[in-house]
């Protein structure tokens, strides 16, 4: 995309790619609900959006690879422990029901963004095709 030309989707783009991100690591904290000592993590959304934001106005991207660029909600600093409401004997601080609530929770997000950039794009498509469908 021509960097003079307007994100057609806003915040959106950044907001799924996070939205993913944190599913992938609540996902991780299921996995490991019964493994002695694991702690759980999140994703500080509100931190990553920041970073993501701020790439928008001229901070530059780094990139893992030729032709790839890093996405700013997969970085290590976004994620931070999440604080336990019950201690464990093992260690462990995934609270399954927290972390179940939190995935379905984030899904209803991810599909909400989703469901934008979905509008978006028809309504391009409707105003290119002349509203012929």
């Amino acid at each position: 995309m021509n960097p003079s030309t307007p994100n057609l989707f806003g915040i959106h783009t950044q907001a799924l790619d996070l939205w993913q991100r944190r599913t992938e690591v609540l996902a991780n904290n299921l996995a490991n609900a019964d493994t002695p000592g694991y702690l759980a993590r999140d994703v500080d959304f509100r931190k990553a959006l920041a970073t993501a934001s701020g790439a928008a106005n001229g901070v530059a991207l780094e990139t893992d690879a030729p032709g790839q660029i890093a996405g700013a909600g997969r970085s290590a600093e976004t994620l931070a422990y999440r604080v336990p409401t019950q201690s464990s004997m093992d260690g462990n601080t995934v609270d399954a029901q927290v972390e179940q609530a939190a995935f379905a929770a984030n899904g209803v997000h991810y599909q909400a963004s989703l469901s934008f950039i979905t509008a978006q794009i028809r309504m391009l498509r409707m105003a290119i095709n002349g509203g012929q469908g």
